[in-house]
């Protein structure tokens, strides 16, 4: 009796697992299309070009984790912001930014965003422990550097992200131990 029972229920449960297998697309087939035209994007920017022909974006990589990667442009003089501060990995940084995605689509801005760069997404802290106090910058994250495979609010996964990004403030700086 318990082997009938189990068969049948087993018969019942079978189509649905099957079903949902069979409809399921894996997040990597799903958005495809939206990961190719994000990489397209990437392509672009890093292969993007000053008039006088020079790089328009500095790749940053980490020793930390050389797989990752960020692009950054100054839009200030830098040589106007040498000797101000440049946070650390565990800094806690007061910015003010503007989120979009490869299309131009705004997802998120901020005026005097206070945060720990470990506490946040991989390529932000790439990006932001490059600059200095009082540095503007357009900081391009790929999506292995922000939120991979991940949805995040309204952005879908595999999105890379463009932030245009002010460093105000380091507050509670402290300086490495020697």
């Amino acid at each position: 009796m318990r082997k009938l029972l189990l068969c049948a229920l087993g018969a019942l449960l079978l189509p649905l697992a099957i079903g949902c297998t069979k409809n399921d697309k894996s997040v990597w087939e799903e958005y495809a299309a939206y990961r190719e035209a994000n990489n397209a994007w990437l392509t672009e920017m890093q292969a993007r070009k000053n008039p006088d022909g020079t790089p328009y974006y500095k790749t940053i990589v980490p020793q930390w984790n050389p797989s990752i990667f960020v692009l950054i442009h100054y839009f200030n003089d830098r040589a106007e912001t040498e000797g101000n501060l440049s946070p650390l990995s565990n800094s806690v940084i007061k910015a003010n930014y503007h989120l979009s995605l490869y299309n131009g689509t705004g997802v998120d801005s901020a005026a005097n965003y206070q945060t720990r760069l470990n506490n946040t997404i991989a390529g932000w802290g790439v990006g932001l422990a490059d600059m200095r106090c009082g540095d503007t910058a357009e900081i391009v994250i790929p999506y292995a550097a922000a939120y991979g495979n991940q949805s995040q609010g309204t952005m879908l996964p595999y999105s890379n992200l463009c932030f245009r990004v002010r460093l105000v403030d380091i507050p509670f700086y402290e300086t490495p131990a020697h």
